[in-house]
C-alpha cells in the first residue's frame, strides 16, 4: 500500500549556529564581533545550503 519508507531529512541548523558563534568569537578576538557575525552567518548559510542539497539528492 505505502511506498518505501522515506529517509528522515537532515538538518543543518546546528551548523548554522556553530558557524555564527565561531564567527562572533573570532571577530571578538579581532575586535570586530559584528563583522565576525556576518562572516559566520555567510559561512553557516553556505553549509546549510550544502546539507540541503545533499539531502535532496538522497
Amino acid at each position: 500500500m505505502d511506498g518505501p519508507p522515506r529517509k528522515p531529512m537532515r538538518s543543518g541548523g546546528a551548523l548554522l549556529a556553530l558557524a555564527i558563534l565561531a564567527g562572533v568569537v573570532g571577530g571578538a578576538l579581532l575586535r570586530q564581533p559584528s563583522l565576525g557575525f556576518l562572516i559566520g552567518l555567510g559561512v553557516g548559510l553556505v553549509l546549510l545550503g550544502l546539507v540541503w542539497l545533499a539531502d535532496r539528492r538522497r
